[in-house]
């Protein structure tokens, strides 16, 4: 027995879904990232608490209330109606805006670690020399911070991909529109399909063994390079 229509368009999905949520979150991530690295206000605390929320909460909480505000009575919800979007709920975009927030802290804090390592030398530098802002930056806290950028691609992706509460919650379960691999083997196991459940189970051993194999080498190599 092989995979069906069904268990390719939950991987195509699921693959779309994980892929866009780790670009946003690399865009979103960095400057929240580097702002909890260098600053020392008040709310750095209360911030990085807000950021690493999901690493403790339930993903049943997190997506019940994501429902609650994006569902027609939520404050997110009664915005996407009075733009005439209808509801985010039970949508494609509301899984990425939930996915987003569920693994926030996967990208994130490998971030933060890796802009905290850097340390203000190569940035005083960079100041003597008049760098802008921007270029300091670019040329050289991203080349400098770029082990960071990988390690929080890789668990941001793979995080996403392993997704099964959120994503139950916000978007239901429906087919090519928000059933990902973990609903399918979901319903699959529901159906007593055991040997259509053992291979996206088996492919998501495999794949999440490859992702923490590839991590735990770029690491590995990294430490023999310095």
């Amino acid at each position: 027995m092989s995979l069906t229509s069904a268990d390719f368009a939950a991987i195509w999905l699921t693959l779309k879904l994980a892929s866009l949520t780790t670009a946003i979150l690399l865009v979103v991530g960095t400057p929240i990232a580097l702002w909890l690295s260098r600053t020392d206000s008040w709310l750095r605390g209360p911030i990085g608490a807000i950021v690493a929320l999901p690493l403790v909460l339930p993903p049943t909480v997190i997506g019940f209330y994501l429902l609650l505000m994006m569902g027609p009575h939520g404050f997110l919800g009664q915005f996407t109606q009075w733009l005439g979007l209808g509801t985010l709920t039970f949508s494609f975009t509301g899984l990425v805006i939930g996915s987003v927030i569920y693994s926030m802290p996967f990208v994130v804090q490998p971030l933060q670690n890796a802009f905290s390592a850097i340390g203000t030398r190569p940035l005083e530098v960079a100041a003597t020399l008049r760098a802008n802002p921007w270029d300091t930056f670019f040329s050289v806290i991203v080349p400098l911070a770029r082990p960071g950028f990988i390690t929080a691609a890789i668990l941001g992706f793979a995080h996403t991909v392993g997704e099964f509460g959120v994503v139950l919650m916000i978007g239901g379960n429906i087919p090519d529109k928000t059933r990902v691999v973990s609903l399918q083997i979901y319903d699959h196991v529901e159906a007593m399909e055991y040997a259509q459940a053992h291979w996206l189970a088996g492919a998501m051993l495999v794949f999440s063994f490859l992702v923490l194999l590839a991590l735990y080498s770029s690491r590995k190599t990294r430490a023999g390079w310095s």
